[in-house]
């Protein structure tokens, strides 16, 4: 086993482990847990959120014992990057990874639960939902602010923003965070497409445009054509493994 626990909660230390041991008979899920499992446990009267990574492959159990970092340990130390540089993310707590001769067997990230939110998505689903272009330009403000700190948030996706609201502005926290690039040049094209997971929505895409392109000072019609044709590729992208997957079910019967 490995383990980091943040200082402030090491007493809880022997509490995470059982927790982790007991993880599929108690807590509170949530999400579909279609790959990864998320549950919400009480310590304390305090909530920690609990994210179980999906179980590797033989090969990539061996990797991330002894080639790469783990996806809880990445998890860990991407949060405290971000923060070190004024980004949100919900507390980061601790990793803890269970391991046998081989390779890793299961990973942990732990965080604070963060209360009173809603995410992207709840706006980007929901035409009628209040100030949602404001909303919006302000997502666009801080993956803009993550581009210029060299930061690519690979899964910019609109479920793994939480969002709190105080008096009409938004703070954005980031969540899934084991996927990111630190790039030390970042070109405009390459910045754009890390909106390609977003969405396929015009309106949205134009807002989106139109303050990427206040803020970089290039025009709203290039970031709007840079946003569309990644947005297009992946579309194909993912059409073509959806095919993919549906010839190879047919050809194994």
């Amino acid at each position: 086993m490995k383990s980091v626990i943040a200082e402030e909660f090491e007493r809880y230390r022997d509490v995470f482990f059982s927790i982790t041991k007991n993880f599929q008979t108690g807590g509170k899920p949530i999400g579909p847990g279609s790959r990864n499992i998320v549950k919400v446990f009480e310590i304390e009267g305090k909530e920690y959120n609990f994210k179980s990574f999906k179980q590797h492959n033989f090969i990539n159990r061996h990797v991330y014992k002894y080639y790469r970092k783990s996806k809880a340990r990445r998890s860990f130390e991407y949060a405290n990057l971000l923060i070190s540089k004024n980004f949100l993310t919900p507390k980061p707590v601790a990793y803890i990874e269970n391991t046998d001769f081989w390779g890793v067997t299961s990973s942990y990230y732990i965080s604070e639960q963060l209360q009173d939110c809603f995410t992207l998505s709840d706006a980007l689903f929901n035409p009628d939902f209040p100030n949602r272009e404001k909303i919006f330009q302000a997502y666009t403000a801080l993956i803009f602010n993550l581009h210029e700190n060299g930061i690519e948030f690979i899964d910019n996706a609109s479920g793994n923003f939480l969002i709190k609201e105080d008096h009409n502005t938004y703070q954005f926290y980031l969540v899934d965070l084991n996927r990111m690039n630190f790039l030390n040049h970042y070109p405009i094209e390459k910045r754009l497409s890390n909106f390609e997971r977003l969405t396929t929505a015009p309106e949205i895409i134009k807002i989106i445009s139109e303050e990427y392109a206040l803020l970089s000072g290039k025009s709203p019609k290039f970031c709007q054509q840079k946003i569309l044709s990644a947005t297009n590729r992946k579309v194909r992208k993912n059409k073509i493994k959806k095919n993919l997957k549906f010839y190879k079910y047919f050809l194994k019967k």
